[in-house]
C-alpha cells in the first residue's frame, strides 16, 4: 500500500491502516461506541461556546475522501472555548463521513445506534505554534462531532453546502465558499459527550479531546442523496461513487467517556 494512499476500500480500508500509519492501533483511538451505562456524568463540564466569524469561511473542496469546508486559521477569528476545554481553539475545517444508504454513516455509535452521517468540526489550540505542532500535543485539537439523522424536518442549515455539490462532483474539484456562518449547524441542545481520542482518519493522531453533541441535526433523505453523488475519482476517470467514507468504532481500552448532562 503506498504511502499516500489510503481509502475506505477493502485493500486500503481501515483494518489495514495500521500497516502503514502504526499509530492506528494506538490506545487512544476513534471513533468509539457510547453506552450509556458506562457514561460518568460530570457536574464540573461547563457549557461550550463558539463564536465563529463567517468571513472566515474560504473553500469547499472534494478530496476524494470527504467533503471539506476550509476556513482562515491565521489568528483568533473562529474559536471555540469552555466545555472540557482550557483557552481558545481556532476553528480550521469541518467536514462529513456518511453511509451508502440512511441506516449507516456515522463513525460513533450511540447505544448501538449509527446515524446516517457525522460532521466533524476541527479546531486546534494555537498555543501549539501552528496545527501541525498541535497534532503532536495531546490538548492540541478540539473536534465538535454532529450527527446527521435522516427525518421529516430537515434543518435548513445544511442547504448552503449541499448547494455546492455540483460545483465540486470529482476528485480535487474546490470552489469558492465565502460568507458562512457553522454555528448554525449546531442543534438546539448543548449537551455532550466528551472524551480523549483521535483523528478517524491516517495518521491518526491522539491529539483529540471530542465534544460530541447529544442531539444530532436532521436531515432529508434527499440531502444525503446528494453527498452519495460525489465521486472519489477525478474528473477524467470513471464515477465512484464517494459513500461509506467512515471508520468503525476502536476498542475503548480503559477511557472513562463524560457527559455533560444527566
Amino acid at each position: 500500500m503506498a504511502q499516500s494512499v489510503w481509502g475506505y476500500d477493502s485493500d486500503n480500508g481501515p483494518e489495514r491502516w495500521h500497516e502503514n500509519y502504526p499509530m492506528a492501533k494506538g490506545d487512544k483511538q476513534s471513533p468509539i461506541e457510547i453506552n450509556s451505562k458506562d457514561v460518568r456524568h460530570d457536574s464540573s463540564l461547563t457549557a461550550w461556546h463558539a463564536s465563529y466569524d463567517p468571513g472566515a469561511a474560504k473553500t469547499i473542496l472534494n478530496n476524494g475522501r470527504t467533503c471539506r469546508v476550509v476556513f482562515d486559521d491565521t489568528f483568533d477569528r473562529s474559536v471555540l472555548r469552555g466545555g472540557p476545554l482550557a483557552g481558545a481553539y481556532r476553528l480550521r475545517q469541518l467536514h462529513f463521513h456518511w453511509g451508502s444508504s440512511d441506516d449507516h454513516g456515522s463513525e460513533h455509535v450511540i447505544d448501538g445506534e449509527k446515524y446516517a452521517a457525522e460532521l466533524h468540526m476541527v479546531h486546534w489550540n494555537p498555543k501549539h505554534g501552528n496545527f501541525a505542532g498541535a497534532l503532536k500535543q495531546p490538548d492540541g485539537v478540539a473536534v465538535v462531532g454532529i450527527f446527521l439523522k435522516v427525518g421529516k424536518n430537515p434543518k435548513p442549515e445544511m442547504k448552503r453546502i449541499l448547494e455546492e455539490i455540483d460545483n465540486i462532483k470529482t476528485k480535487g474539484k474546490e470552489a469558492p465558499f465565502l460568507h458562512f456562518d457553522p454555528s448554525i449547524l449546531f442543534p438546539k441542545s448543548r449537551d455532550y459527550w466528551t472524551y480523549h481520542g483521535s483523528f478517524t482518519t491516517p495518521p491518526c493522531e491522539e491529539c483529540i479531546t471530542w465534544i460530541l453533541l447529544r442531539e444530532p441535526i436532521e436531515v432529508s433523505s434527499d440531502q444525503m442523496a446528494k453527498l452519495r453523488s460525489l465521486s472519489k475519482n477525478s474528473e477524467n476517470e470513471p464515477v465512484s461513487p464517494l459513500v461509506d467514507n467512515w471508520r468503525p468504532p476502536q476498542p475503548v481500552k480503559g477511557r472513562t467517556v463524560r457527559a455533560s448532562f444527566k
